[in-house]
């Protein structure tokens, strides 16, 4: 999206005259600004304003709601399926194309886990950030009304898994927020609750340093959370989860957030990948040895060049992305104008990281920044990354109404099965699952 966007800005003329035309295809009609999720889940930030439109953003661009299968980029052609194609039993549609923008992201890099696939929950999108969150309040629900230990125990454990940043955020929003509802149930106390981070690594979001990871797990282990590292979980089967150092927790709740992988459909391309499976790409953000194919992004292998030793690569993280976007449409319009391309440099300002309301650690221009200032810090530089001035303008109005009012703690679990109740009144049964 950013790529699009760019590139609608800079072949303006272009585009006028009709010499030029940008397509993107996209699974989702939206673009998920995923720094934000964590606050979605604890419902800082309306769900809607944490994705934005294409169509309204990418005015100038031709938007297809579709899932491409494969490229053959020797063919320059991409084959795509749509919601029309799949409702209709046809086969993929196929359309061509003069230079390939291939930029899938990643997803969930997931191990063989048993139970993981049936109870796992992930947080990548902000369906699973929203369903996470009613998730939460309806094991709250569960714990208040049961009279059975047994079960209230395991709703009142939480186990995260994976201590980066994704899930460090989610589990710092969510006991927070969890904390706060609390004080709203008559028989269920935030001393009640446990909360579990498992990293299989000695130390946790290694992006702000040694030193603030420290802070950090002292931070998290005053709020009572049990922070277990050098640690993997080995199995969730039967709503218990099980730990390589002999702990048992019975649980309703496992989070996975350890770690991603590059997308599938870099597989299913005729595209050179590296031994992790991303695209192998030059300092520029050209496909190596295939010319007018670009990668950016999680799903891009890029060179360092800021890097002191030689053959390091970019991390895959949002931060990259956004700005390999700007040069990416820069040299895309170099391309076509046949002028000298750039190469991507980047100039590390520092990183943030929210551990809920008003607390936070941050390593920015080489400061060291907790608590508050982080936070704060945090919600600054989001917000000027978040594109449009619309978006900006809804998230900071919506974090003004939440420091004048309380919390919302409303869960709207049946959202995921919105047909039950009149599946009911026909005559129907319930959904398995559904309330």
């Amino acid at each position: 999206m950013y790529t699009a966007l760019h590139l609608q800005r800079k072949l303006k003329p272009e585009l006028k005259q009709g010499a030029v035309e940008i397509v993107v295809i996209s699974p989702d009609p939206y673009m998920t600004y995923q720094p934000f999720l964590p606050e979605a889940a604890a419902g800082s930030i309306s769900p809607r304003h944490v994705v934005v439109p294409l169509r309204r953003v990418l005015d100038k661009c031709r938007v297809i709601v579709g899932e491409v299968r494969s490229v053959d980029h020797a063919k320059r052609t991409a084959s795509f399926t749509t919601l029309a194609t799949v409702e209709e039993g046809a086969g993929p549609l196929d359309i061509t194309y003069d230079e390939l923008v291939l930029a899938p992201g990643s997803i969930s890099r997931t191990l063989p886990v048993p139970g993981l696939a049936d109870y796992g929950i992930g947080f990548k999108t902000v369906e699973e950030a929203i369903g996470l969150r009613n998730h939460v309040i309806e094991q709250m629900d569960i714990a208040s009304s049961t009279r059975d230990p047994a079960v209230r125990d395991a709703a009142l454990t939480f186990v995260f898994v994976g201590g980066g940043y994704a899930g460090v955020e989610a589990l710092g929003e969510l006991e927070d927020m969890a904390r706060y509802a609390a004080r709203y149930y008559h028989n269920v106390k935030a001393e009640d609750m446990k909360w579990i981070l498992v990293e299989a690594s000695g130390r946790i979001l290694p992006e702000v340093g040694a030193e603030m990871g420290k802070y950090t797990v002292s931070q998290l282990r005053k709020r009572n959370i049990d922070v277990r590292l050098e640690t993997r979980i080995e199995s969730c089967e039967d709503r218990v989860a099980v730990l390589d150092d002999g702990a048992r927790f019975p649980t309703r709740t496992v989070v996975w957030t350890a770690g991603v992988k590059p997308h599938p459909l870099l597989a299913a391309t005729d595209l050179p990948l590296n031994e992790r499976g991303r695209l192998k790409c030059t300092a520029e953000l050209a496909v190596e040895g295939a010319p007018h194919a670009w990668g950016a992004g999680d799903a891009a292998a890029v060179p360092d060049v800021t890097a002191a030793e030689p053959g390091t690569e970019c991390a895959p993280n949002a931060q990259h992305a956004v700005r390999q976007a700007k040069v990416l449409g820069d040299n895309i319009a170099a391309t076509l104008r046949q002028r000298p391309l750039q190469e991507y440099a980047h100039k590390y300002v520092g990183s943030v990281a929210s551990l809920g309301l008003h607390k936070g650690v941050a390593h920015v221009y080489g400061r060291k920044l907790k608590g508050y200032p982080a936070w704060f810090m945090h919600r600054v530089y989001h917000l000027s990354r978040v594109p449009t001035v619309n978006r900006k303008s809804r998230v900071l109005a919506e974090w003004i109404l939440s420091g004048l009012f309380k919390r919302e703690i409303v869960s709207l679990g049946s959202l995921e099965h919105p047909r039950a109740e009149f599946e009911l009144a026909a005559g129907g049964e319930r959904p398995k699952g559904s309330r």
